[in-house]
């Protein structure tokens, strides 16, 4: 049987940018996605810390170094610049798996999109 395991977050980062005009998704710099173990178009998990929105969509990589973090499409509804959120990402393990899993989470500043405590790989 498998369950449900938490793979890797990002904390507390900061809406830099809302995209209504886009198709969808969400764009963070690539050094974030990397940093967290996320890939280019996973599903992902967002829940923005200033109005309690909690909504689903897909990661896309942005422009490395520029500590973007875009709400695109109708996620542009559910955010606005300067909110800070966490994004969530899953995984499905067996008891084996989850006995020695240790999920990649990544915290940010809050204010400029700075890694304080990148996650250990």
């Amino acid at each position: 049987m498998l369950s449900f395991f938490l793979k890797s977050k990002l904390h507390h980062l900061r809406v830099t940018e809302a995209q209504l005009e886009y198709a969808g998704s969400m764009t963070f710099d690539p050094d974030f996605l990397e940093a967290a173990g996320i890939a280019p178009f996973e599903k992902i998990l967002v829940a923005d810390l200033e109005n309690g929105e909690r909504f689903e969509t897909y990661a896309i990589a942005g422009a490395r170094g520029s500590r973007v973090c875009c709400l695109n499409g109708a996620t542009a509804r559910k955010g606005k610049v300067g909110d800070r959120v966490i994004v969530f990402t899953f995984c499905a393990l067996t008891p084996e798996e989850a006995a020695v899993h240790r999920p990649r989470i990544v915290v940010f500043d809050g204010v400029r999109n700075e890694i304080v405590r990148p996650s250990p790989v």
